[in-house]
């Protein structure tokens, strides 16, 4: 492709889809197992799902990776870090996917109309495959899907998005991001030079100690006809 050629990247959750807390149902379902085989709770149900919302972030944010957020989650819970539990957490996540995952409104008909204007498309979502590349799928897209455990950054890293770069084939002046949190996705976007698309689907204030993204709109399906394709 040549430096000419529009790219379009994608977040995931709240992008083209809602996933519905799917890794939190998994380790509370995991939880279950783990409490049959002789563990404990750590408190009432409100407390595992801080500790798992902690655990997760942790993990998204590159400090270890989903195996390790499982066997740190049976360690304190007083098991054993058996692989087994890994298995069977990845086995529920990726199963829960067609149940849990919604895709937004317009977004196989957002997919279909980009290229059928010769723009390139990829996703770039803060997570794990092959969970991630699973979501995107149920959403209806079926191309590139770069997820930051395999990349070893993550959104907002400007490494995030230059791997973003180098599948579309684009320049960063011709590709734009489309994501819905103001700083992984917007600021991470403008300060790997990229433009910027701030998805609002719901009616949310943008925070205004972070700079405007170059474009806003309320539905996936209006980033088809803004986006202007050089002769």
């Amino acid at each position: 492709m040549s430096n000419e050629t529009i790219g379009v990247g994608f977040d995931i959750d709240h992008t083209i889809a809602i996933d519905n807390k799917l890794e939190r149902v998994a380790f509370l379902r995991l939880l279950e197992q783990i409490v049959d085989d002789g563990g404990r709770m750590l408190g009432n149900l409100n407390d595992e799902i801080a500790h798992v919302d902690e655990l997760l972030a942790a993990q998204r944010s590159g400090v270890f990776t989903i195996g390790e957020a499982v066997r740190r989650f049976a360690v304190d819970r007083g098991v054993a870090p058996s692989d087994a539990y890994v298995a069977r957490f990845t086995e529920m996540a990726l199963d829960m996917v067609a149940e849990f995952v919604i895709p937004l409104p317009g977004a196989r008909q957002t997919f279909a109309g980009l290229r059928a204007r010769g723009i390139a498309i990829a996703v770039l979502s803060n997570g794990w495959n092959p969970l991630q590349i699973r979501k995107a799928r149920r959403a209806g897209f079926d191309g590139p899907v770069l997820a930051s455990a395999d990349l070893g950054v993550q959104k907002p890293h400007c490494g995030a998005f230059a791997a973003l770069l180098d599948v579309l084939g684009t320049a960063p002046g011709n590709t734009w991001y489309v994501g819905d949190d103001p700083l992984c996705d917007i600021e991470g976007a403008r300060a790997a030079g990229l433009r910027s698309v701030w998805l609002d689907a719901e009616g949310r204030q943008y925070p205004s100690e972070i700079a405007a993204p170059t474009l806003a709109i309320h539905s996936l399906e209006a980033i088809v006809g803004a986006l202007e394709v050089p002769c």
